[in-house]
């Protein structure tokens, strides 16, 4: 169990390297593109990009999600038939995601009429070339995560790609191109990913010489992936459903002024999705075992790490988050304010829980995430109809926090009576008590803010004073002693002295 814990721990800080670089490139291009575009343009933008990911979930077919743990099942059983799998995977998503970027590119003047906004047919036509290579593109990657490797991910999903993209974006904004400029230059950076993973896919000899259709082994994926499919719809349904709501209701001003505040949300999962992206495969190992004990208390450690690394975050973007906005977006989003703090409420319950999701995907029960993101749909969508009009986006951002915490609160509570797995260890409890206590302090001392330097000081002594608490409640394990051990022992780091303070704690 140790040894599983620093794999995922060494697999998550090198996946959250690389997300930290991709979200950085990430927010210095749409910062760069928010203000270089009036709010309606970007709001165009967001749309655009909106409508885009909601297409590649129907195109992927939940495989993204599905093979890595179909790879992990049949590295141990079938090994020699891989590159079938992997083959087969890619030519079911190759077809549906050329079926799909037609039908967004016939759809775009209907989707236009529903979301009232005349600029967005050519910019949807456009983007939609992209899908065919972001479809296979993410089929690569999860073919190197079911083999246990995280170095595709990094340098080409979340380094490369972006990087591109970031570049051309600048050349687009220099020479004026506007909006169409950046949209080509979207779709020349997917293009250029794909190939690169192309390249790559088939040095590591993870695809056959000649592709292979096998219709015994598309029906096994398709039938243990649909309802990853179907999960990932109503997922976005979740997180996109306020943008295209907002935008049915009000204008691509409006949307492009809640889209100050959502991406920046978004951030909150970073450790929570870094740390599943090897927690997948090595989670399904314990359970082929039958050691629901030990993934139960991997699974207790690795949520108590994530609401540790969270927590930060969290307190930036709920007490601060005029500040936050204006330094990534600028002043005239700062109306987002509200909005913001209410989704960071949202998806911050949503890391609360840990990785309850995946540990249902682990453990086969994927029609649990589709029926608790199916309740969580509904709720959002009612919601959004009912708020969006009465309290514009601060109401669209309250529908999707809600939304997230009835998903969570599903899924626990399916996973706990399936298995007994639940995050609320006695050292997580402590956890959760000093996080509130610092939380409740900050807002009640209404700390004033002095520019982003000012801010960044008091959040450094507010995680300070955090970690003292957590050593004064003694909430330190001996697992945290082993992990800080081989972390030393891996970078040639001497760490005698913080393991001898933190084991005065435990």
């Amino acid at each position: 169990m140790n040894r599983a814990l620093q794999r995922i721990a060494r697999g998550t800080g090198i996946v959250f390297a690389g997300t930290v670089i991709s979200m950085a490139l990430g927010f210095l291009t749409r910062a760069l593109i928010a203000r270089s575009l009036d709010r309606s343009h970007y709001g165009v933008f967001s749309l655009t990009l909106t409508v885009l990911n909601i297409g590649l979930t129907f195109a992927l077919l939940g495989l993204a999600n599905g093979l890595p743990r179909e790879l992990s099942r049949y590295y141990k059983k079938e090994p020699e038939r891989i590159p079938e799998l992997v083959s087969t995977a890619l030519i079911l998503v190759a077809i549906s995601s050329f079926m799909i970027g037609a039908v967004t590119v016939f759809t775009a003047p209907f989707i236009s009429g529903i979301l009232n906004e005349a600029l967005l047919p050519p910019a949807l036509r456009l983007a939609a070339v992209s899908i065919p290579f972001i479809g296979l593109s993410r089929v690569f990657i999860s073919v190197s995560r079911g083999a246990g490797r995280v170095r595709e991910n990094v340098y080409y999903q979340n380094i490369v790609v972006p990087s591109i993209f970031l570049i051309l974006t600048v050349i687009a904004v220099l020479t004026d191109r506007g909006l169409t400029g950046i949209l080509l230059a979207y779709v020349i950076s997917q293009a250029a990913g794909f190939l690169i993973l192309t390249f790559e896919t088939l040095r590591l000899k993870f695809l056959p010489k000649r592709p292979v259709f096998r219709g015994g082994l598309a029906k096994e994926l398709l039938l243990f992936s649909f309802p990853l499919m179907l999960t990932g719809i109503l997922g976005y349904i979740m997180n996109w459903t306020d943008t295209l709501m907002i935008g049915y209701y009000y204008d691509s001003d409006t949307v492009g002024l809640y889209n100050a505040a959502a991406p920046v949300a978004r951030l909150l999962p970073i450790f929570l999705n870094s740390a599943g992206f090897l927690y997948v495969p090595i989670a399904t190992v314990f359970f082929a075992r039958n050691q629901l004990e030990e993934m139960k208390r991997i699974y207790q450690i690795m949520t108590r790490w994530i609401f540790l690394l969270t927590f930060p975050l969290f307190l930036f973007m709920f007490a601060f988050p005029e500040v936050m906005i204006a330094t990534f977006f600028g002043t005239k989003y700062v109306g987002a304010a509200t909005a913001l703090r209410i989704l960071a409420a949202g998806f911050m319950f949503h890391t609360f829980l840990g990785l309850n999701g995946m540990s249902l995907t682990v453990i086969g029960e994927t029609n649990a995430n589709l029926v608790g993101n199916f309740f969580a749909a509904v709720a959002n969508i009612g919601l959004n109809i009912v708020l969006i009009p009465l309290y514009g986006i601060n109401g669209a951002a309250a529908a999707t926090a809600v939304s997230f915490i009835v998903a969570n609160v599903f899924r626990s509570g399916w996973l706990y009576r399936k298995t007994g797995i639940h995050p609320f260890s006695v050292s997580y409890v402590k956890q959760i008590m000093a996080a509130s206590a610092v939380l409740g302090l900050l807002l009640i001392a209404e700390t004033p803010s002095s520019g982003i330097w000012g801010v960044l000081v008091v959040l450094s002594l507010s995680f300070a004073f955090y970690l003292v608490l957590l050593l004064v409640m003694k909430s330190v394990e001996m697992e945290d002693i082993e992990l800080l051990e081989a972390v030393g022992k891996k970078f040639g780091v001497n760490l005698d002295r913080v393991i001898k303070l933190l084991a005065r704690f435990i």
